[in-house]
Protein backbone atom coordinates (compact mmCIF):
# COMPACT_ATOMS: atom_id res chain seq x y z
CA UNK A 1 0.00 0.00 0.00
CA UNK A 2 1.05 3.94 0.07
CA UNK A 3 1.73 3.74 3.18
CA UNK A 4 4.60 1.41 2.69
CA UNK A 5 6.31 3.10 -0.01
CA UNK A 6 9.31 5.29 0.61
CA UNK A 7 10.02 7.74 -1.39
CA UNK A 8 13.39 10.19 -1.54
CA UNK A 9 11.80 13.41 -0.75
CA UNK A 10 8.97 11.89 1.74
CA UNK A 11 6.55 12.43 -1.23
CA UNK A 12 6.49 11.14 -4.89
CA UNK A 13 8.34 12.63 -7.05
CA UNK A 14 5.73 13.18 -10.04
CA UNK A 15 6.86 13.92 -13.88
CA UNK A 16 4.04 15.43 -15.58
CA UNK A 17 3.70 15.61 -19.05
CA UNK A 18 0.99 15.99 -22.01
CA UNK A 19 0.34 15.67 -25.74
CA UNK A 20 -0.83 18.92 -26.31
CA UNK A 21 2.58 20.49 -25.66
CA UNK A 22 3.89 22.37 -22.39
CA UNK A 23 2.23 25.67 -23.37
CA UNK A 24 -1.08 24.12 -23.04
CA UNK A 25 -3.29 25.11 -19.82
CA UNK A 26 -4.29 21.47 -18.99
CA UNK A 27 -0.77 20.71 -18.13
CA UNK A 28 -0.40 23.97 -16.19
CA UNK A 29 -3.68 23.35 -13.89
CA UNK A 30 -3.01 19.47 -13.41
CA UNK A 31 1.13 20.22 -12.45
CA UNK A 32 -0.67 23.17 -10.05
CA UNK A 33 -3.16 20.90 -8.37
CA UNK A 34 -0.30 18.70 -7.08
CA UNK A 35 2.27 20.46 -6.33
CA UNK A 36 -0.50 22.55 -4.68
CA UNK A 37 -1.32 19.31 -2.66
CA UNK A 38 2.15 18.77 -1.69
CA UNK A 39 4.35 16.67 -4.23
CA UNK A 40 7.11 17.02 -5.84
CA UNK A 41 6.42 17.91 -9.31
CA UNK A 42 9.05 17.87 -12.80
CA UNK A 43 7.51 18.78 -16.18
CA UNK A 44 8.86 17.46 -19.23
CA UNK A 45 6.43 18.08 -22.39
CA UNK A 46 6.87 18.45 -26.37
CA UNK A 47 7.40 21.72 -27.24
CA UNK A 48 4.36 21.15 -29.90
CA UNK A 49 1.38 19.50 -30.03
CA UNK A 50 1.87 16.19 -30.13
CA UNK A 51 -1.73 14.92 -30.30
CA UNK A 52 -2.27 11.66 -31.92
CA UNK A 53 1.33 10.26 -31.20
CA UNK A 54 0.57 7.11 -29.20
CA UNK A 55 3.51 5.71 -27.12
CA UNK A 56 5.67 6.87 -29.77
CA UNK A 57 8.74 8.25 -29.33
CA UNK A 58 10.12 9.20 -32.60
CA UNK A 59 13.56 8.14 -34.75
CA UNK A 60 15.86 7.99 -32.35
CA UNK A 61 19.59 7.78 -33.90
CA UNK A 62 22.91 7.52 -32.56
CA UNK A 63 23.98 10.87 -34.18
CA UNK A 64 20.59 13.04 -33.93
CA UNK A 65 20.22 15.79 -30.81
CA UNK A 66 16.80 16.27 -29.72
CA UNK A 67 16.15 19.87 -28.80
CA UNK A 68 15.32 20.68 -25.24
CA UNK A 69 15.24 23.98 -23.95
CA UNK A 70 14.07 24.47 -20.03
CA UNK A 71 11.12 26.93 -19.51
CA UNK A 72 9.12 28.90 -17.26
CA UNK A 73 5.55 27.83 -16.12
CA UNK A 74 3.41 30.95 -15.86
CA UNK A 75 1.07 31.42 -12.58
CA UNK A 76 2.63 31.84 -8.87
CA UNK A 77 1.40 28.14 -7.61
CA UNK A 78 3.87 27.17 -10.31
CA UNK A 79 6.75 29.14 -10.01
CA UNK A 80 10.36 27.09 -9.37
CA UNK A 81 8.84 24.03 -10.60
CA UNK A 82 11.66 22.68 -13.01
CA UNK A 83 10.26 22.37 -16.65
CA UNK A 84 11.93 21.68 -19.80
CA UNK A 85 10.22 21.64 -23.64
CA UNK A 86 11.06 18.40 -25.10
CA UNK A 87 11.03 18.22 -29.05
CA UNK A 88 9.42 15.06 -29.29
CA UNK A 89 6.43 13.16 -28.09
CA UNK A 90 5.48 12.65 -24.81
CA UNK A 91 6.35 9.03 -24.60
CA UNK A 92 9.95 10.23 -25.31
CA UNK A 93 10.07 12.55 -22.48
CA UNK A 94 8.85 9.78 -20.00
CA UNK A 95 11.28 7.38 -21.74
CA UNK A 96 14.37 10.51 -20.77
CA UNK A 97 13.16 11.03 -17.37
CA UNK A 98 13.21 7.40 -16.50
CA UNK A 99 16.72 7.59 -17.57
CA UNK A 100 17.80 10.82 -15.53
CA UNK A 101 17.62 13.30 -18.02
CA UNK A 102 15.28 15.65 -15.84
CA UNK A 103 16.66 14.95 -12.60
CA UNK A 104 16.27 11.78 -10.19
CA UNK A 105 13.65 9.06 -11.70
CA UNK A 106 10.06 10.15 -11.53
CA UNK A 107 8.24 7.86 -8.87
CA UNK A 108 4.81 8.41 -11.08
CA UNK A 109 3.76 9.66 -14.17
CA UNK A 110 0.96 11.90 -14.46
CA UNK A 111 -0.32 12.69 -17.98
CA UNK A 112 -2.43 15.20 -18.92
CA UNK A 113 -5.38 17.35 -18.56
CA UNK A 114 -6.37 16.24 -22.15
CA UNK A 115 -9.02 18.78 -23.82
CA UNK A 116 -11.06 15.94 -25.25
CA UNK A 117 -11.81 12.19 -23.65
CA UNK A 118 -9.48 9.51 -24.21
CA UNK A 119 -12.32 6.30 -24.05
CA UNK A 120 -12.69 3.52 -25.48
CA UNK A 121 -10.12 1.21 -27.50
CA UNK A 122 -9.06 4.33 -29.35
CA UNK A 123 -6.76 5.27 -26.33
CA UNK A 124 -4.22 2.99 -28.37
CA UNK A 125 -3.86 6.45 -30.46
CA UNK A 126 -3.44 8.82 -27.92
CA UNK A 127 -0.44 10.53 -26.83
CA UNK A 128 -1.90 11.17 -23.79
CA UNK A 129 -2.26 7.72 -22.80
CA UNK A 130 0.50 6.82 -24.95
CA UNK A 131 2.74 8.39 -22.19
CA UNK A 132 1.28 6.07 -19.54
CA UNK A 133 2.02 3.10 -21.15
CA UNK A 134 5.87 4.14 -21.69
CA UNK A 135 6.01 4.43 -17.83
CA UNK A 136 4.51 1.07 -17.55
CA UNK A 137 6.92 -0.36 -19.75
CA UNK A 138 9.45 1.18 -17.58
CA UNK A 139 8.44 -0.16 -14.32
CA UNK A 140 6.46 3.28 -13.16
CA UNK A 141 2.49 3.42 -12.26
CA UNK A 142 1.37 6.19 -14.22
CA UNK A 143 -1.93 8.37 -14.53
CA UNK A 144 -3.92 9.95 -18.23
CA UNK A 145 -6.04 12.32 -17.20
CA UNK A 146 -8.99 13.46 -20.01
CA UNK A 147 -11.64 16.06 -20.12
CA UNK A 148 -15.11 15.90 -22.07
CA UNK A 149 -15.24 18.79 -24.25
CA UNK A 150 -17.58 21.40 -23.25
CA UNK A 151 -17.41 25.32 -22.94
CA UNK A 152 -15.73 26.46 -20.74
CA UNK A 153 -13.26 23.74 -20.22
CA UNK A 154 -13.05 22.57 -17.12
CA UNK A 155 -9.72 21.43 -16.29
CA UNK A 156 -10.22 22.81 -12.77
CA UNK A 157 -12.53 19.85 -11.84
CA UNK A 158 -10.07 17.57 -13.75
CA UNK A 159 -7.03 18.49 -11.81
CA UNK A 160 -9.42 18.07 -8.80
CA UNK A 161 -10.34 14.51 -9.71
CA UNK A 162 -6.36 13.56 -10.25
CA UNK A 163 -5.47 14.63 -6.97
CA UNK A 164 -8.46 13.08 -5.29
CA UNK A 165 -7.47 9.36 -7.53
CA UNK A 166 -3.87 10.04 -6.73
CA UNK A 167 -3.70 7.71 -3.63
CA UNK A 168 -4.83 4.95 -5.80
CA UNK A 169 -2.14 4.96 -8.17
CA UNK A 170 0.17 5.33 -4.96
CA UNK A 171 -0.94 2.31 -3.49
CA UNK A 172 -0.99 0.27 -7.02
CA UNK A 173 1.44 -2.25 -8.18
CA UNK A 174 4.11 -1.22 -9.82
CA UNK A 175 3.35 -0.74 -13.89
CA UNK A 176 -0.07 0.27 -13.28
CA UNK A 177 -1.62 2.58 -15.72
CA UNK A 178 -5.05 4.43 -14.94
CA UNK A 179 -7.01 6.21 -17.07
CA UNK A 180 -9.51 8.65 -16.17
CA UNK A 181 -12.03 10.66 -17.85
CA UNK A 182 -13.94 13.54 -16.42
CA UNK A 183 -16.59 14.88 -17.38
CA UNK A 184 -17.27 18.63 -17.58
CA UNK A 185 -19.01 20.09 -15.06
CA UNK A 186 -18.51 21.50 -12.03
CA UNK A 187 -16.67 19.30 -9.13
CA UNK A 188 -19.98 19.26 -6.97
CA UNK A 189 -21.85 18.16 -10.61
CA UNK A 190 -19.45 15.18 -10.96
CA UNK A 191 -21.46 12.10 -9.41
CA UNK A 192 -18.31 10.67 -8.47
CA UNK A 193 -15.51 8.15 -9.42
CA UNK A 194 -16.56 4.66 -11.10
CA UNK A 195 -14.39 2.10 -12.29
CA UNK A 196 -14.85 0.95 -15.62
CA UNK A 197 -14.36 -0.84 -19.25
CA UNK A 198 -13.32 0.22 -22.32
CA UNK A 199 -16.29 1.52 -24.73
CA UNK A 200 -15.60 0.17 -27.99
CA UNK A 201 -15.28 2.90 -29.52
CA UNK A 202 -14.82 6.89 -28.33
CA UNK A 203 -16.37 10.11 -28.58
CA UNK A 204 -15.72 9.59 -32.13
CA UNK A 205 -14.49 7.69 -34.93
CA UNK A 206 -12.62 7.31 -38.51
CA UNK A 207 -15.97 7.20 -40.60
CA UNK A 208 -14.03 7.65 -44.41
CA UNK A 209 -10.85 7.51 -45.78
CA UNK A 210 -9.96 9.05 -49.29
CA UNK A 211 -7.00 10.10 -51.38
CA UNK A 212 -7.62 13.13 -53.23
CA UNK A 213 -5.66 15.92 -55.16
CA UNK A 214 -2.45 14.62 -53.52
CA UNK A 215 -4.21 14.57 -50.04
CA UNK A 216 -5.65 11.84 -48.00
CA UNK A 217 -8.93 13.17 -46.83
CA UNK A 218 -10.17 11.37 -43.44
CA UNK A 219 -13.68 11.98 -41.92
CA UNK A 220 -14.68 11.21 -38.47
CA UNK A 221 -18.13 10.79 -36.92
CA UNK A 222 -19.76 10.62 -34.00
CA UNK A 223 -19.85 6.87 -32.06
CA UNK A 224 -24.27 6.53 -33.48
CA UNK A 225 -24.19 3.10 -31.24
CA UNK A 226 -25.67 2.22 -27.84
CA UNK A 227 -23.01 3.12 -25.61
CA UNK A 228 -23.05 0.87 -22.18
CA UNK A 229 -23.53 2.76 -19.07
CA UNK A 230 -20.67 0.61 -17.62
CA UNK A 231 -18.09 1.61 -20.09
CA UNK A 232 -15.77 4.76 -19.99
CA UNK A 233 -17.68 6.35 -22.48
CA UNK A 234 -21.16 5.73 -21.02
CA UNK A 235 -20.29 7.01 -17.35
CA UNK A 236 -18.97 10.22 -18.71
CA UNK A 237 -22.34 10.76 -20.43
CA UNK A 238 -23.94 9.76 -17.18
CA UNK A 239 -22.00 12.24 -15.35
CA UNK A 240 -19.53 10.03 -14.02
CA UNK A 241 -15.89 10.05 -14.12
CA UNK A 242 -14.84 7.09 -15.48
CA UNK A 243 -11.37 5.31 -14.14
CA UNK A 244 -10.13 1.83 -15.95
CA UNK A 245 -6.67 0.10 -15.52
CA UNK A 246 -4.96 -0.15 -18.77
CA UNK A 247 -1.97 -2.71 -20.01
CA UNK A 248 -0.15 -1.72 -22.96
CA UNK A 249 2.19 -4.40 -24.58
CA UNK A 250 1.55 -7.75 -22.97
CA UNK A 251 1.70 -11.90 -24.28
CA UNK A 252 -1.62 -13.70 -24.40
CA UNK A 253 -1.64 -17.04 -22.85
CA UNK A 254 -4.07 -19.56 -22.72
CA UNK A 255 -5.37 -20.77 -19.32
CA UNK A 256 -7.61 -24.03 -19.63
CA UNK A 257 -9.02 -25.70 -16.88
CA UNK A 258 -7.87 -29.09 -16.54
CA UNK A 259 -10.75 -31.38 -15.76
CA UNK A 260 -9.67 -32.98 -12.07
CA UNK A 261 -7.26 -35.89 -12.43
CA UNK A 262 -6.18 -35.31 -15.69
CA UNK A 263 -3.54 -33.85 -17.61
CA UNK A 264 -4.07 -31.17 -20.45
CA UNK A 265 -1.15 -30.21 -23.29
CA UNK A 266 -1.39 -26.17 -23.47
CA UNK A 267 1.01 -23.47 -24.78
CA UNK A 268 3.46 -23.02 -23.16
CA UNK A 269 6.43 -20.27 -23.40
CA UNK A 270 9.52 -22.10 -25.19
CA UNK A 271 6.94 -25.04 -26.21
CA UNK A 272 7.25 -25.93 -30.18
CA UNK A 273 4.18 -25.42 -32.29
CA UNK A 274 1.80 -28.64 -31.90
CA UNK A 275 -1.49 -29.08 -33.22
CA UNK A 276 -3.52 -28.97 -30.01
CA UNK A 277 -2.24 -25.13 -29.04
CA UNK A 278 -4.72 -22.88 -29.33
CA UNK A 279 -3.91 -19.12 -29.54
CA UNK A 280 -5.64 -16.97 -26.94
CA UNK A 281 -8.62 -14.55 -27.87
CA UNK A 282 -7.42 -11.37 -25.97
CA UNK A 283 -10.78 -9.83 -26.64
CA UNK A 284 -12.95 -12.84 -24.85
CA UNK A 285 -13.95 -14.83 -27.77
CA UNK A 286 -13.02 -18.30 -28.71
CA UNK A 287 -9.48 -19.81 -29.27
CA UNK A 288 -8.21 -20.34 -32.29
CA UNK A 289 -7.10 -23.90 -33.12
CA UNK A 290 -3.38 -23.69 -34.96
CA UNK A 291 -3.17 -25.14 -38.15
CA UNK A 292 -0.31 -28.43 -38.56
CA UNK A 293 3.00 -27.19 -39.84
CA UNK A 294 3.01 -30.55 -41.70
Amino acid sequence: MAAHRRYRSGVPRILVTNDDGVAAEGLHRLAGALREAGHEVVVAAPSYDASGSGASIGNLRPDHEIPCSPVELPGPELRGVPAWAVDGPPALCVLAAALGGFGDRPDLVVSGVNPGLNTGRVVLYSGTVGACLSAQNLGIRALAVSLQATEPWRFDTAAALAVEVLPLLEGAPDRTVLNLNVPGLDRSEVRGVRWCRLASFGEVRAASAEVADGTLQMRVAAVDEEIPSDSDSGAVRDGWAALTTIVGVVEAWPTPAPPAGSLVETLVPGSPLHPVHRVVDAFGGDAVLLPRSD
